[in-house]
C-alpha cells in the first residue's frame, strides 16, 4: 500500500478530471516537489 503522494498520482481521478499533473504544475510550479515532500512527511508522522 502506498502511503505517500507521488506526481503520477495526479493523473488519476479526481485529479485527472481537473487537468491532472499539468494543471498541478500550473498551480504550484517549482514549489510542487517541495510541497509533495512536506505532505508526505506530514502523512508519515
Amino acid at each position: 500500500m502506498n502511503r505517500g503522494i507521488e506526481p503520477d498520482d495526479f493523473e488519476y481521478a479526481p485529479f485527472a478530471q481537473e487537468g491532472g499533473l499539468g494543471r498541478v504544475y500550473q498551480l504550484f510550479g517549482d514549489e510542487l516537489n517541495t510541497l509533495i515532500e512536506q505532505l508526505n512527511e506530514s502523512l508519515a508522522a
